[in-house]
């Protein structure tokens, strides 16, 4: 008995030793995350590489802490488009910086304004006589844009070139909800208002393809005058008119095609453009073969970070416009009014510039920021409005308090409409034998009935209320740009404009990119351009999320190392990417908020979004289960 009292002692004391080691790991890991503060690295001397192994986008959205440690973050990394190009900026003066690395071989796009932009700061770099390379397995639209404005071009011997020229598929469910016997209800307004279309048809209507068809138009041109001007010699457009011609002409060498056409200018593997970097750059530390001297992307950006304390506000409006509060890369109401609000309490600022790269949403949500940058205004502030991407229906709604709206030549906007849509099952639970049956005290008593069918009452009120909302709209433009209601009736009727368009027919004022429409709002604010600092409104950095971000990087690099290279892997996973994207926006449709600014046709000149592990185990059937339930 003695024997095993002593035993349960040791053992009592074991475990209680190791509540005790735990908790003390525990608290000294939050310790460390909550006074985490990453240190700038020490820059040494090479080339500053670019591994941009997933999108660029306006502004990264957070990542999960949890999500990070259980495996579900996103699989794809977001680069935010003012680092690189304040990276590429800050390398053309700095002697350190030897030359610029392009690895593309994972990049997934990020739309053409993004590309352009980072097209023209390359320039930049080839203009200070530095030397710019890139290189890839395989170059996609969005890859080859930004390559194109490199000083050389490699792509490994078994790639080459894929351009596959803008436009593309939507899905439409109206075969199969006809079969389900759901019942959609839709509320709109605008001939070309196509968000709704895949719910009431099987494709695409007449005044849909016209319009889409004329902007996925304007966008290819853009891009082949831009790739073209980049890379003069180069056949760009024959090669991508007769793709099959170029490969018949290679007996299907791809690589070889894309050579002989000058859209490349060397074929070898990584470790062969490595070697030919370190010519130019300097070698590595180590002795591994094609490694270089090289400066690391995200320790640059952090050494030559800004102090965020400018007297010129910058309010970022990216993503979905949503209700309620969310994180960074979704614009969620009361989040960036409630942002916004605390700045002009708070700091003294002297302008604002309101940077906008979304296809709308809510419009609740819209309405909400737009008061916000209201309230900014009415205090005496200058309000200039800067496009990205897209900056459609709700993204074109919070642009309206603009006293300046600068826009690229390839932004998307307009798409001045708005929609209401409601699923009913009455008749799928018929099918079921299922009926429905009650009493009314008035004719909109328990509508929407989502069981037994909306009212012819309810029907009128509702799509009403979208035409009251949709004149709203139309008020606000035309007050915004100095016209008539029926001036602006003319154009709206959401149809989606390129912003070459949008300057013509005055919904846009300026081109220009964000630089453009900072130094706009100095003047303004009687404060010399050369001098103006910004204030980013945004929320402080989660140190947890970053410190949990830091011990994951090795596991997304290698995720990262593991993404599809050949053509057909490739153009599989993108196009995977964007059906996940179209299933996501289905659930919103039928569960997000029921009056809606927003542009379908926009989501598809941009990146996709990123998906989750977790995410990507969710198909089609899970989506028809949710709005089963």
């Amino acid at each position: 008995m003695a024997f095993v009292k002593g035993a349960w002692r040791i053992l009592v004391a074991i475990k209680d030793g190791l509540v005790l080691l735990f908790l003390l790991l525990f608290f000294g890991a939050l310790y460390a995350a909550l006074s985490f503060s990453p240190k700038p690295a020490s820059i040494g001397s090479g080339a500053l590489v670019l591994d941009l192994d997933g999108s660029i986008v306006e502004q990264p959205a957070d990542i999960d802490p949890v999500a990070l440690l259980t495996g579900s973050a996103p699989q794809n990394k977001e680069y935010r488009l003012s680092d690189i190009v304040a990276a590429l900026d800050a390398a053309k003066g700095d002697a350190k910086v030897k030359a610029v690395v392009l690895n593309l071989d994972g990049f997934m796009g990020g739309g053409q304004v993004a590309m352009a932009r980072v097209g023209k700061a390359l320039d930049a770099v080839r203009a200070a006589k530095k030397p710019v390379l890139a290189y890839a397995t395989l170059y996609s639209d969005d890859g080859y844009q930004i390559a194109a404005h490199a000083s050389e071009i490699w792509s490994d011997p078994l790639g080459g070139v894929a351009i596959m020229g803008r436009g593309g598929s939507n899905l439409y469910y109206k075969g199969l909800i006809d079969k389900l016997g759901v019942n959609t209800h839709v509320y709109r307004v605008g001939t070309y208002k196509s968000f709704v279309e895949p719910f009431i048809r099987s494709e695409q209507s007449p005044e849909a393809k016209q319009a889409n068809q004329a902007l996925a138009g304007a966008l290819w041109q853009s891009w082949l005058d831009d790739v073209t001007k980049a890379r003069p010699k180069a056949k760009v457009a024959a090669y991508a008119s007769d793709p099959v011609a170029a490969a018949r002409a290679t007996n299907g060498d791809m690589a070889k095609a894309a050579l002989n056409a000058g859209l490349i200018d060397k074929l070898g593997d990584e470790t062969a453009f490595g070697t030919h970097v370190a010519d130019i750059a300097g070698e590595a530390s180590n002795d591994r073969p094609g490694d270089f001297a090289q400066i690391d992307l995200a320790a640059y950006t952090k050494a030559r970070s800004p102090s965020n304390d400018g007297q010129i506000g910058l309010l970022t409006i990216a993503g979905d416009i949503v209700d309620g509060e969310a994180g960074p890369g979704t614009a969620a109401g009361d989040t960036i009014s409630n942002l916004l609000l605390t700045a002009l309490d708070e700091k003294n600022l002297k302008a604002l510039v309101v940077r906008v790269d979304s296809p709308g949403g809510s419009v609740m949500a819209s309405e909400k920021i737009r008061n916000a940058i209201l309230q900014a205004k009415q205090s005496g502030l200058p309000i200039i409005v800067s496009m990205g991407n897209v900056a459609a229906s709700g993204g074109y709604w919070v642009s309206t308090p603009g006293d300046v709206i600068f826009a690229e030549p390839d932004t998307i906007t307009g798409s001045i409409g708005v929609f209401g849509i409601i699923p009913s099952f009455e008749g799928t639970l018929a099918k079921l034998g299922i009926t429905t049956d009650g009493v009314r005290t008035t004719p909109l008593s328990g509508q929407p009935d989502v069981t037994g069918g909306t009212s012819p009452e309810f029907d009128q009120v509702m799509q009403m209320g979208v035409e009251d909302i949709y004149r709203r709209f139309v008020g606000l433009v035309a007050q915004s740009r100095h016209k008539t209601p029926a001036q602006i009736d003319t154009i709206a009727q959401g149809r989606v404009w390129d912003g070459g368009t949008a300057r013509q027919i005055g919904l846009v004022d300026r081109f220009g990119g964000l630089d453009d429409a900072v130094a706009e709002a100095a003047r303004r604010a009687k404060i010399d351009p050369a001098k103006a600092k910004l204030y980013r409104i945004q929320e402080d950095p989660n140190p947890w999320a970053a410190w949990i971000e830091q011990m994951a990087q090795r596991r997304q690099e290698d995720a990262s190392a593991r993404a599809p290279r050949d053509m057909l892997a490739r153009q599989a996973t993108v196009q995977r990417g964007w059906a996940m994207q179209a299933i996501d926006d289905v659930k919103t449709m039928a569960m997000g908020a029921g009056v809606r600014a927003d542009c379908l046709e926009c989501r598809g000149y941009g990146a996709p979004k990123t998906a989750s592990a977790a995410g990507n185990e969710r198909g089609m059937m899970a989506m028809l289960a949710t709005l089963w339930r």
